[in-house]
């Protein structure tokens, strides 16, 4: 089909993408053909196999919980590699990969050179070692990477899900979440702090202009006040911010709205920097706190109903898949029967693409260990509605977020002298690529963010009170619509 069909942007809100950044990866896959053969591979083995050839069903079923995960791991590698694009709408240039890159690495230059695309796992990993380098800007690279990178599903990665990803989803305790947060957190808050800037919040903010680059503390400030007033705070609720970060949102709500708010956090260079931040504003200690402690241990100390508004920005991906259910269950607990919660969480897109894949488990691996569920809308409400939850709005934020990791990614760019002094080269190669990659697959829905503003699915509980905070109700019209007689 023509390229033509397909248009560019140009919003000077985000890193807008050039034709080639538009271009569809492979999505091949088949949930009834993986079924089909996750069973017919153990049938096959119990025929063909002699010492297990006699058995009966429970054979059968002994081989399927042996074969089943090796056999969807093979599926994906196979499918990685054979499957086509979504469509070919954009056409790709066709460049040798010298174009775009510069192995130094002698035996990676020998099997990837010319028109042989290299995975983007290998690409990312030598690049991380100073093998490989961008022959130019990171993101614009980037941008053009599916006419020299390929997301296939490489032994290395198969390794990571066996190894790794997959204990960590069975287990997911305690000590790993403390131990992961710890690890991520307090590696220094100069290191955050040079591309979150001033605010130190390390999740999406909210576009409200598409027409002009507003600031990255624009972005922050507008999604500071969204989110308060989906909380429709008021100065006698008890909030509660679970995994707070800095502690920026438990301050603004307690200086703004004179409540009573407290942050939750893991990391202790968060909470020291959270209280003295809510000191430096002026706000007593009586009114705002950050509390160094795991949330499970205010679920499990404090009376049901203790807090009138709970939020959660980005932190439940951390809770993990097993844990996700108890999380909620232990926030429902904690609300108050007239409270709100806003959910906010990202996660992949449910239809995805190889390259979605590929950029999940690279950020597993070195950005955020452990945060494993990062699923999508669908099974997220899922869950909530599982936990008694009523949804009142949703809005999807992948663009937003783009937007804002571009400033991210702008900022991380800027302070590359102080980040290599203090953090080493290496430090500094993950984060630029972690955060252009991120740009990108937000933009394109790759991955998303969803906020989510809940309340108790009861009878008593007074729905007509939330129409004036619903957002998404109130439109400005650009006219006076003429009415239907």
């Amino acid at each position: 089909m023509s390229e033509s069909k397909v248009k560019v942007t140009s919003y000077p809100a985000i890193a807008n993408a050039p034709l080639v950044g538009l271009a569809e990866g492979n999505d091949t896959f088949s949930n009834l053909h993986l079924a089909g053969l996750v069973l017919f591979v153990p049938w096959l083995l119990k025929r063909l196999l002699p010492l297990v050839n006699r058995g009966g069903f429970k054979t059968y079923l002994f081989l399927l919980l042996l074969t089943g995960l090796p056999t969807t791991l093979a599926y994906w590698m196979v499918m990685s590699r054979i499957g086509s694009r979504k469509n070919e709408k954009v056409r790709l240039p066709g460049k040798n990969i010298e174009e775009y890159i510069t192995i130094k690495d002698p035996e990676l230059k020998k099997l990837y050179n010319g028109k042989e695309k290299i995975p983007m796992q290998v690409f990312h990993d030598a690049f991380f070692d100073g093998k490989i380098e961008f022959n130019g800007d990171i993101l614009e690279i980037m941008e053009q990477r599916h006419d020299w990178a390929k997301f296939t599903m490489t032994w290395s990665l198969l390794k990571y899900v066996l190894t790794v990803l997959i204990p960590d989803v069975i287990t997911h305790s305690r000590e790993q979440d403390a131990d992961q947060v710890t690890e991520h957190y307090d590696r220094g808050n100069d290191f955050y702090s040079w591309f979150l800037g001033p605010r130190m919040i390390y999740t999406s903010g909210v576009v409200l202009n598409p027409d002009e680059k507003e600031t990255l503390e624009q972005l922050q400030d507008n999604k500071l006040a969204i989110v308060c007033s989906k909380l429709n705070l008021k100065p006698e609720d008890r909030l509660l911010d679970i995994g707070c970060g800095w502690g920026t949102l438990t301050a603004y709500a307690a200086k703004n709205f004179d409540c009573d708010a407290t942050g939750v956090t893991l990391a202790k260079n968060q909470t020291e920097f959270g209280n003295n931040r809510i000191k430096e504003n002026g706000i007593s200690s009586e009114k705002a706190r950050i509390l160094c402690c795991d949330f499970r241990e205010i679920a499990e100390k404090k009376p049901s109903g203790t807090y009138t508004k709970i939020v959660s920005l980005e932190m439940a991906e951390h809770v993990g898949i097993r844990r996700y259910q108890t999380f909620l269950r232990q926030v429902y607990n904690l609300l108050d029967d007239d409270g709100i919660f806003v959910f906010q969480v990202a996660g992949l897109r449910q239809c995805w693409q190889y390259e979605d894949l590929n950029w999940g488990l690279f950020m597993n691996k070195y950005v955020f260990p452990g945060a494993d569920a990062s699923c999508s809308l669908g099974w997220v409400v899922s869950q909530l509605q599982n936990a008694n939850f009523e949804v009142k709005s949703i809005d999807v934020l992948g663009v937003h977020y783009s937007a804002t990791l571009h400033r991210w990614y702008e900022n991380w760019l800027s302070n590359h002298d102080e980040i290599v002094a203090k953090y080493g080269d290496r430090w500094y190669r993950l984060w630029a690529f972690f955060l252009a990659w991120s740009v990108i697959t937000s933009r394109q829905g790759s991955a998303s963010v969803f906020q989510i503003t809940l309340h108790k699915n009861l009878n008593a509980y007074h729905r007509i009170e939330g129409v004036k905070s619903h957002a998404s109700i109130h439109v400005k019209l650009e006219k006076e619509p003429e009415l239907i007689l």
